[in-house]
């Protein structure tokens, strides 16, 4: 199935308030005729064919959205996702940059240190010019760029990048290095 085949699944007005009957936990057909008001028949048929469609399924407990069809039909919907470059020339690096890092955003931290160390070196390369002053609050307007609808809040952002040298901080000035630091790479 589609995801035209979905639009077209649901135009029809019976099988949405079947589906949302089912979605809202009637477990049975006579259920769903009784929460939608329609006639026995058109609930039954309607339920058919959205079970047709794998849409719905029946399972132990009765009746349930097929969630993971809805899965497949949006990653097949989307295509496949051109993987993101982020210049560094190294296919490992780049694996573990794809893996934490999503549209310019970071989703989260990776546990594994070399591979944290590699993402932050990374955030602060691309944030900051070696050498330049930045205000604290310049700083944290940067790294909120990255944090956005992530795990990960700028602040704790902004002391790992200290505590790991990517960022030097005095009377409230930050200043990314010249050098990358010592174990970094």
């Amino acid at each position: 199935m589609t995801a035209e085949d979905v639009v077209r699944l649901f135009a029809d007005e019976t099988r949405v308030r079947v589906f949302a009957a089912v979605a809202l936990g009637a477990g049975s057909a006579a259920e769903v005729a009784e929460r939608t008001g329609l006639p026995a028949k058109d609930a039954l048929l309607a339920l058919r064919r959205l079970e047709e469609r794998e849409v719905v399924a029946a399972d132990g407990d009765g009746l349930a959205v097929a969630y993971d069809s809805f899965r497949r039909l949006a990653r097949e919907a989307a295509g496949p996702r051109p993987a993101q470059d982020h210049g560094t020339g190294d296919e490992r690096a780049e694996t573990v940059l794809r893996t934490f890092l999503k549209d310019g955003r970071l989703v989260k931290l990776p546990a594994q240190w070399n591979r944290k160390m590699l993402v932050l070196r990374h955030v602060a390369e691309r944030t900051f010019e070696p050498g330049r002053e930045y205000a604290e609050t310049e700083v944290n307007d940067r790294l909120r760029a990255w944090c956005e609808g992530g795990r990960l809040d700028h602040v704790t952002l902004r002391r790992y990048l200290v505590d790991l040298h990517h960022l030097h901080r005095s009377d409230g000035v930050y200043r990314r290095p010249a050098d990358a630091p010592a174990g970094s790479r």
